[in-house]
């Protein structure tokens, strides 16, 4: 293919970029593990359109606030819970563990 980057060159290049930002800023796969463990063990308990999130821990952000104050129902913004019997999500994706060597 004339210039063009194949699909698996694509992604091995970005494998090494990703090392290469990850050892710059000190980020080991342990850290990014811890990370993602706080994300599902703090899931969000609202969400906006835009993205914004509470777990509804701490004070009530100022977007959920300022709707509530307009007369939107907090609940309209709830997340639908996870169910308790679904199968564990696993953290790292079999096909992408070499990202983690």
């Amino acid at each position: 293919m004339n210039g063009k980057i194949h699909d698996g060159e694509a992604r091995e290049r970005l494998i090494v970029w990703m090392r290469r930002r990850m050892a710059e800023f000190g980020i080991t796969p342990q850290v990014l593990a811890n990370s993602i463990q706080q994300d599902l063990d703090n899931a969000p308990i609202y969400r906006d359109a835009f993205g914004n999130e509470w777990n509804g821990s701490g004070v009530m952000p100022n977007w959920l606030r300022a709707a509530r104050d307009a007369g939107v129902n907090p609940d309209f913004f709830r997340v639908a819970p996870v169910a308790h019997n679904q199968a564990p999500i696993s953290l790292v994706n079999p096909r992408q563990s070499d990202l983690f060597r």
